[in-house]
């Protein structure tokens, strides 16, 4: 009968001698648990399985160090946890982000939108949207040009949702006071 390791020995033989076994031990005991847990907070199978793999990464790897005297299940909820923000705040998100911009790029058909300013090269509306700032512009090319919804232009844009929709209202007042 083999004897029961310690997570706190599992995790030295991991860091110390790259031992394989113990890290598919390790592996074995906290991976289904990190993944219900994850998928508590995020309903994307698919981002939740990356994380919980480059956490398990992390530790193999060595960039994750335990300290002898926490808890092995805490410590491996802080590291999953911070690339599940990771995650659902930058590459993945913006990966997706990037893709969505692609499709909507290389679409055959022009929207009105982007008719009715390319066709403008002087005039009452290219003068009030160059007179606007570069921050209320930049929302309005993503969320008018770009088709992009509230949520996907503040991913690319990287500010809060909040401060679109603030810009976007903020924009078309002064295109309206500016065309009026």
């Amino acid at each position: 009968m083999s004897e029961t390791k310690s997570d706190g020995a599992l995790l030295r033989a991991v860091a110390d001698d790259g031992d394989r076994r113990a890290f598919e031990e390790l592996y074995r005991r906290y991976a289904p648990w990190l993944t219900a847990r994850m998928r508590s907070r995020c309903a994307d199978a698919g981002v939740v399985d990356d994380v919980v793999q480059e956490t398990f990464l992390a530790v193999w790897r060595g960039s994750a160090r335990y300290r002898e005297d926490g808890d092995v299940a805490g410590w491996l909820w802080r590291i999953g946890s911070r690339r599940l923000i990771d995650a659902l705040r930058g590459d993945g998100a913006r990966g997706r982000l990037r893709q969505a911009l692609a499709r909507l790029r290389h679409r055959d058909e022009v929207s009105a939108e982007e008719r009715v300013l390319a066709g403008v090269e002087h005039g009452d509306l290219a003068g009030a949207l160059v007179r606007l700032s570069p921050e209320l512009r930049a929302v309005l090319q993503a969320t008018v040009v770009d088709g992009l919804s509230t949520r996907e232009a503040a991913v690319l844009l990287g500010i809060p949702p909040g401060t679109v929709k603030t810009r976007a209202m903020r924009a078309r007042r002064q295109l309206r006071e500016a065309l009026a």
